[in-house]
């Protein structure tokens, strides 16, 4: 498996967005994002800070999606 990539949270959610994904509400610092599809997900977004590695691959588990996907859309 490779490694996850260090990437803010602002770059996730475009990246989700490439894929099909629309941000549904914010929530304070937590955009949750919608697929037409039904899959969903939160992204918490931080200035100046990174996704935690767990949190990444919730989201990766939550989208359906592989690392790969992930760094094709970044």
């Amino acid at each position: 498996m490779p490694p996850l990539p260090s990437v803010s949270g602002e770059r996730v959610v475009r990246a989700l967005e490439k894929a099909g994904f629309a941000v549904a509400r914010i929530s304070g610092s937590h955009h949750i994002m919608r697929h037409p599809d039904g899959r969903g997900t939160t992204v918490p977004v931080h200035p100046g800070r990174d996704i935690a590695k767990g949190t990444l691959r919730g989201i990766l588990a939550d989208t359906r999606m592989t690392i790969e996907e992930l760094r094709q859309l970044l």
